[in-house]
């Protein structure tokens, strides 16, 4: 027997119709586990990235420069887009998931158990390089540098962070999507920001960044920069996002890309 939906999805072409069914699969609750996995295993190797290059910057006596240490994050978000983006949607950062829920494109009941996620693998990071390296470089800790105050930090943590979710916003919508490329306009945008801003701020833009190496160490002084910082961004660029798209929740192709395409059980 055609359901409904069946007979909604006769004519459709193929990008549509593969569109659809992801939307329909993440409305699967017995697939979580598989999404939540994807966000705690993604966001494990973009901090073990990002902090890492601190750490072993240290340990080698400065043989990984600062340009290395912002590439390194840009180029690991970018591969983790490609290979596990299709699962959860690839957000391995708090704002971005709430971006997504604010605009409408990810569901509100999903956003604490990605967030827990997110934060799990943050901190299974620091912890593999304080078990296998050692406690220096602080982890890889994000603070503002010499001479720059908090509130100099949080304005251009919020500033970075707008252009980060404005450019993820941006490429998951129909207008601007360019599917598995999207990865290079997200990564190569923090790259670009921890280029220029990484010793002002440490370019963090993403909370569980900043909060795995403050809580393996116990230092949480700074750790509001990182968390007023990027959300007030996230919030600014969905304002943007409003003004130069108009309402969320309308885009299938935002949708998609949001929720990501997980497998469906055989």
């Amino acid at each position: 027997m055609r359901t409904p939906a069946g007979d909604a999805a006769v004519g459709m072409d193929p990008a549509a119709r593969e569109i659809e069914d992801s939307v329909a699969a993440f409305r699967d609750a017995s697939l979580e586990w598989r999404r939540l996995s994807s966000e705690l295993f993604g966001t494990f190797l973009l901090v073990l990235a990002a902090a890492g290059g601190g750490v072993v910057a240290v340990l080698s006596h400065g043989a990984v420069s600062r340009s290395a240490e912002v590439v390194a994050p840009g180029l690991t978000v970018m591969a983790v887009i490609l290979f596990m983006g299709k699962v959860s949607g690839a957000h391995l950062n708090p704002v971005v998931s709430l971006a997504f829920a604010m605009r409408r494109d990810f569901p509100w009941s999903r956003v604490p158990a990605y967030v827990v996620a997110q934060l799990v693998g943050a901190t299974l990071a620091c912890l593999f390089l304080w078990a296998v390296l050692g406690d220096n470089g602080g982890l890889g800790a994000t603070e503002p540098g010499p001479g720059i105050t908090g509130w100099q930090a949080t304005l251009i943590e919020a500033v970075l962070t707008l252009g980060l979710v404005s450019t993820i916003l941006g490429t998951a919508s129909g207008a601007q999507n360019i599917g598995a490329l999207s990865a290079l306009g997200v990564g190569g945008y923090i790259v670009l920001a921890g280029l220029w801003a990484s010793p002002i701020s440490g370019a963090s833009m993403n909370p569980a960044r900043s909060f795995g190496p403050d809580l393996v160490t116990l230092a949480f002084a700074n750790f509001w920069i990182y968390l007023v910082g990027p959300t007030v961004g996230a919030i600014v660029a969905v304002g943007v996002a409003y003004v130069l798209r108009g309402p969320g929740g309308r885009d299938p192709t935002a949708v998609a890309a949001a929720t990501g395409t997980p497998p469906s059980e055989q």
